[in-house]
This record gives C-alpha cells, structure tokens and sequence, in this order.
C-alpha cells in the first residue's frame, strides 16, 4: 500500500512529541517538569461539567445539527457580540471540535496549488503544514521581538500579490505571546479590504488571555472584511476545555453552506454533551476566567524574571496567552540540541523554536500553564544545567 502523496507534506506539531517523551520517562521512574504543552493546568470549571452531565442524564446521546445545536451557536452570537460589540448571525457559525478543524477547513475551501498564503513566522506550525498540505507557495511573515512580535501591516501589504488567496494571523500569538495593538490592526483591516480576492483567517483563541495594558483588537468589529474574515475561537485556552474538543469558526456567507458540508463529511457533529457545557461556559459565572488569567499573569512574571536572570538568555515580556519565547542566541546552544538536553538530562520539557519557523531558531519557547512551583523548580534546573554547559 503506497500512502498519498499529500499525506507526506503534512507536517506536525512538535508539542506532542515532546509530551509523549516526556510520559515516557516518567514511566520509567524520572521526574519530568512540562513547560511543553499549551495547556492550562486548571480543572474545567465545575458548573461546565455538570452541564455536561446533566444533558448526559437527559438524553442528549444523538446526533446534533452538523452546523451545532442553534442554542450554542445563540450563546456564541452573544459572546461575540458582548466582546466585540457586533450583532452576529447564528446561522454564520460553525462549531467544530476544536480550532484547528477551523484551520483545517479555511485551508481546503480555499487553498489550491499555485495560489499563495501569508503567515506568521514564528507562528503555530499547523499552519505551514496545511500550506505545504495544499500545495500552495508558504509567504512568511516574520515577526520579530522588536516590534513586540506584533504583525507588521507594512510588511504585510509587501507580501500580497494576486496570488494570494489566503493571510493567517494570530494575536495573542503562540508562540510568542505578542499582541497586535489596535492601530495596527485596523490597518491590516484596511489593507485586507483592498484585496477583496483575499481571505483572512484570523486565529483567536487566546483573546481572553492578556496581560498589563493590552486589549484585545479582533477584526469582527470591521465590517469591511464581512465576507473575507474567518473568525477562529474556542473553549479550550479561555475555559480549560482543551480535552473536551470544542471550537467554532465565523464564516462570511459564500463559504459557511460549503465548510457545513465539509463537517458532514469529516465528523457529522461535535458531541452533544460537550455543546451544552459550552452552553454553560459562556452563559456562566466568567469569574474563573479571570482568575486564571490573574494566575497566568503571576506565572509570567516569574518565568520572564527567572529566565532573563540565565546569562545569555533574553526573554521579552509577552503580552497575551501563556507562553514565554526566549532567545538563547548568546548561550552558543542550538535551540533544538537545549530542547533535547534539557528534557533528557534535566527533566524539564520545552519546545525549540524552530519547530515553529525559521525565524523562531535560536529560541525556546516555555509554557507557563503550569503551577508557580513548578516554574520555579524549572527555572533552577534549568540555570544549573546552562551554567555547566
């Protein structure tokens, strides 16, 4: 049996590689410390789970609409609206399980071989992976720690041509944390709109998760980009659902029949139960919400301080999710040999940066969806092993 050849340029994403190493040798009897994973390390909020248990007890075993149960996508409409300020039509959603079937299905109702996309560089590496999936021509747009690893709009409008067919941005980021402000962000908006043959997948998912003075800019407050945006959000980061597998996307009106039928034919519908506790994630007490962001905030305070204070080590302040993205340019490590060593010889598990571009060599990017104990251990371990090196 000879596999497809499109299946050999799908790529991976390297965090669950490390997170299977990293069981492995905790089976074998050595302490690991994850700052691999993004992955909150709360329980899912108690009410949610018993959403979820109730519409178990009451019979929601079946089938749901393929598009979502219309009270889920009513509660996601009003979400919207609360946070972006803008009526949306339920009939324009789909919920999925889990963001990445948003990514998935933008790509393939609108990717083709030939045409081009632009993406972030250092950004989420599913996104090459789907550009190479497709067969399209990968345009990086680099992002950079001077500029707070924001999106560039200028940089940005130099990489459209009249191939491109698709631009993929991600703000809070991961893996950096970097936010694109509100100014720069209405420019994208106006540069997208000059481009009418261009869509926007805007990815994001950690918009509740910011930190110090930042707020959170979102292109569904632009009506400009009404049938170019596609919206992608979801229950895992914001409500330590990661597990439950429950996302949904905003679709401009030409693609949302087409993406439906796409659900149809990949996975029918997202789980019922799992839907009433979105229900109830949305519709409920947001106070746990914010108190993990308040949590995440004391982390990153402590991980940013603890790794700038490793010689050689250069962490910027990120601005939103839960991911520090340090530069060890000056320590002569290659940022994949210390993500080795590190889980091998110190217990601790983190990602190089280059699993996540080119222009993401030289760094690591730690996670700190962890407690603050197990940061600070990290960290010790972490400066004691450098310093022998």
């Amino acid at each position: 049996m000879q596999p497809s050849f499109s299946l050999s340029r799908l790529g991976t994403e390297s965090a669950f590689q490390v997170l299977a190493r990293a069981e492995a040798l905790r089976r074998s009897g050595r302490e690991v410390i994850s700052l691999a994973i993004g992955q909150p390390d709360f329980a899912t909020p108690a009410h949610v789970v018993e959403a979820a248990v109730k519409a178990m007890r009451d019979g929601a075993h079946g089938y749901t609409p393929a598009n979502g149960i219309l009270p889920l996508r009513e509660a996601i409409a009003a979400d919207l609206q609360r946070r972006h300020g803008r009526a949306v039509d339920p009939e324009r959603l789909l919920v999925v399980p889990g963001g990445k079937v948003t990514m998935f299905f933008a790509f393939l109702a609108l990717v083709e071989p030939g045409c081009e996309v632009i993406y972030p560089d250092p950004g989420f590496p599913i996104y090459r992976s789907l550009i190479d999936y497709c067969g399209a021509r990968p345009v990086p747009l680099a992002l950079t720690a001077e500029k707070g690893f924001a999106a560039d709009p200028e940089a940005l409008a130099e990489r459209i041509t009249d191939k491109t067919r698709l631009i993929v941005l991600n703000s809070p980021g991961n893996p950096t944390g970097g936010v694109t402000g509100p100014a720069a962000t209405a420019e994208i908006a106006r540069i997208v709109a000059a481009n009418p043959q261009v869509a926007l997948l805007s990815d994001e998912i950690y918009s509740l998760l910011l930190y110090d003075n930042h707020r959170h800019s979102g292109f569904l407050t632009f009506p400009e980009l009404d049938e170019q945006l596609i919206l992608l959000d979801g229950f895992s980061k914001s409500y330590a659902m990661t597990g439950w597998r429950l996302g949904y996307g905003f679709w401009p009106r030409r693609l949302i029949e087409g993406v439906t039928r796409l659900a149809i034919n990949a996975h029918s519908c997202v789980n019922a139960a799992t839907q009433w506790a979105g229900i109830a994630a949305l519709d409920g007490p947001q106070d746990f919400v914010r108190s993990m962001q308040a949590a995440f905030a004391r982390r990153r305070r402590l991980i940013i301080d603890g790794l700038n204070a490793i010689p050689g080590v250069q962490a910027p302040e990120s601005g939103g999710a839960f991911y520090a993205f340090a530069s060890i340019c000056e320590t002569g490590w290659d940022d994949r040999a210390l993500e080795g060593m590190l889980l091998e010889e110190a217990g601790i598990a983190t990602l190089a940066g280059s699993a996540f571009g080119a222009c993401g060599t030289g760094h690591l990017r730690l996670s700190y969806a962890a407690s603050e104990e197990s940061i600070a251990i990290a960290l010790e371990r972490m400066r004691a092993y450098m310093s022998k090196k």
